[in-house]
C-alpha cells in the first residue's frame, strides 16, 4: 500500500466532506441514534480503540455497551483478554457469590499489562453490568467473556480442575496428556523457543486430542446436562480450546510476526463464534455480542498495510463470514495523553501523545475543529471517494515510544473499508490504572506479548 502525495486540493476535498458528514458528541456517542441503530442492528458490533491505556475510549465504548445491553438485548460482552481471567468477572456480574465488587473480581488480571482491565472504568462498567443483570432472570443476563489466548497454563488448570469433579479417568487421561509441558515450569516462552528450534517435541498432539476428547463427551451427554452441567462442560472446552490454540501460537512465535499474529486472531474468531453457538440455546434468535478490543484486531485487515503483508485480523474474518451482520467501530485522537509503558514488564507511566502526523487521519480529523465527533462510513459513497487515498492511522498498544512514532506506531489504511464507522476525540486523557505499580510477569507471556496490541 503505497504512501499516495496528498495534494492541497486532495486534502481540501477530505476535509470538507468530513466536515459534512461529521456529527457533533456533546453528550458521547452512546446518545448519538444513528450510531448506535447501527451497531444495534448487527449480530457482532467491534468496538475498537486507538491505544490501551486512553480514558476517553473506554468510556466511550462502555457508554456505547451499555446502551446495546440495556435497550437492544445485547447477550455478551467479549473482551481481548483471556478466558480463565474474565471468567471471574463473569460470576461477578451474574450475581454470583464470591468477590464482594469489582475490584475483587477483576483481581485475576495479574500479567502484565494489568491496567488494560483493571482500570478505574472498567470496574464501573463491571458495577452496572452486575446491577443490570439482577433485575433479570439468570438466562436473560449479560455475559463478560474473554477471547484472547495467552493463559496457557491456566487454562490447562482450569480443564484438569474440571475433570477432577466430573470424570476422575478423563482427568488422569488429560494430566497425561498436559505432562508434556511439565518440564518448562510454566513458562509459555521457555517452551515457544524449545518447539521452535527442536529443543523439545511439541505438544501440539496431546492438546488436539484433550480438546476433541472434551467436545466429544459434550456429544454423548447432549440433552442430559442440567444448565449448571452443560455451563461448567462449556467453560473447559472454552479453556481447552485455547490451550490448543495458545500451544500453536508458542509454536509459531519465533516465526514471524505474520503467522503468530495471524494464529491469535483465528483464535478470536474460534472462541466467539463457540460463545455465540452456546449463548444461541433456547434463544429464538441468535445472541447479539458487543466485542471491544484494539482498533488493529477490529478494522478489516485488508483495508490496511497489515493485509498487503499477508496478516488478517478478526475484524475480516467476521466480515467474510458474516457480512454487514458484523459493525465495526474504530476510534482515534490527535493528541493528549495514555497510559502506557516504555518496554516490556516496565512499569506503567502516563505519557505524552504527540499530535498526528501530517499525511495522517488523526491530522486531518484535527482540521475539522470539531472536539469530539463521529462519521459513519457504511454506504456513503461521497465520503469513500474523498478519503479513497490512503493515509496513515497511529495504534499505540501498551507500549508507547515517542521517540520513534512513525516507525513504531503508524501504518496505511484506507479508513472508508477498515471501518462502518469511526469516533475522533481530538484531546484524549490517560486511563487511571486501579493499581499504583505494575507487578513483574512470571510464567505465561504478558498480555498482547510479543505485538503490543
Amino acid at each position: 500500500m503505497p504512501i499516495l502525495q496528498h495534494t492541497p486540493s486532495r486534502d481540501r476535498e477530505a476535509v470538507e466532506a468530513v466536515r459534512r458528514y461529521a456529527r457533533p458528541l456533546a453528550e458521547g456517542a452512546c446518545d448519538d441514534a444513528d450510531l448506535i441503530a447501527l451497531l444495534a442492528g448487527s449480530r457482532y458490533a467491534l468496538l475498537g480503540e486507538a491505544s490501551h491505556g486512553t480514558e476517553d475510549f473506554y468510556r466511550e465504548r462502555a457508554g456505547i455497551t451499555k446502551r446495546l445491553i440495556a435497550g437492544h438485548g445485547f447477550a455478551a460482552v467479549a473482551v481481548e483478554a483471556d478466558w480463565p481471567d474474565a471468567l471471574r468477572v463473569d460470576r461477578y456480574v451474574r450475581g454470583e457469590p464470591g468477590d464482594a465488587s469489582a475490584r475483587e473480581a477483576l483481581a485475576d488480571f495479574q500479567r502484565f499489562p494489568t491496567w488494560m482491565w483493571r482500570n478505574r472504568v472498567v470496574a464501573e462498567f463491571v458495577e452496572w453490568l452486575r446491577e443490570h443483570n439482577a433485575a433479570l432472570p439468570a438466562e436473560r443476563r449479560c455475559g463478560f467473556y474473554g477471547i484472547d489466548l495467552y493463559s496457557l497454563f491456566t487454562s490447562m488448570q482450569a480443564v484438569l480442575a474440571y475433570l477432577d469433579r466430573t470424570d476422575l479417568q478423563a482427568a488422569r487421561r488429560a494430566r497425561e496428556r498436559y505432562a508434556c509441558f511439565d518440564h518448562f515450569h510454566q513458562d509459555s516462552q521457555a517452551y515457544a523457543y524449545a518447539a521452535r528450534f527442536g529443543l523439545s517435541a511439541s505438544c501440539e498432539d496431546e492438546v488436539v486430542t484433550q480438546l476433541q476428547e472434551l467436545v466429544a463427551a459434550r456429544g454423548r451427554s447432549a440433552g442430559r446436562d442440567t444448565g449448571v452441567d452443560a455451563t461448567a462442560r462449556f467453560q473447559a472446552e472454552q479453556n481447552a480450546r485455547l490451550v490448543r490454540n495458545a500451544e500453536a501460537y508458542y509454536r509459531t512465535m519465533f516465526s514471524g510476526r505474520v503467522s503468530s499474529w495471524n494464529l491469535r486472531d483465528r483464535h478470536m474468531l474460534e472462541m466467539l463464534e463457540a460463545l455465540q453457538d452456546y449463548l444461541a440455546a433456547g434463544r429464538p434468535e441468535p445472541p447479539r455480542l458487543a466485542v471491544w478490543a484494539h482498533n488493529s484486531h477490529l478494522g478489516d485487515a485488508r483495508a490496511t498495510e497489515m493485509g498487503d503483508s499477508g496478516e488478517w485480523n478478526l475484524g475480516q474474518l467476521l466480515r467474510e463470514r458474516h457480512g454487514d451482520a458484523a459493525a465495526l467501530l474504530g476510534f482515534s485522537t490527535h493528541h493528549g495523553t495514555v497510559t502506557a509503558a516504555s518496554d516490556w514488564d516496565a512499569p506503567h507511566e502516563k505519557k505524552r501523545v504527540r499530535p498526528g502526523l501530517e499525511a495522517s487521519y488523526e491530522s486531518l480529523f484535527h482540521q475539522i475543529g470539531i472536539a469530539r465527533f463521529r462519521l459513519i462510513l457504511r454506504g456513503n459513497d461521497e465520503l469513500a471517494r474523498a478519503l479513497a487515498a490512503p493515509r496513515l492511522q497511529r495504534a499505540i498498544g501498551v507500549i508507547y515510544r515517542p521517540e520513534t512514532e512513525r516507525q513504531s506506531h503508524y501504518f496505511l489504511t484506507c479508513l472508508p473499508r477498515q471501518f462502518d464507522a469511526v469516533v475522533h476525540i481530538d484531546q484524549t486523557y490517560a486511563i487511571e490504572p486501579l493499581d499504583r505499580s505494575e507487578p513483574r510477569t512470571e510464567g505465561e507471556a504478558p498480555e498482547t506479548y510479543p505485538s503490543g496490541v
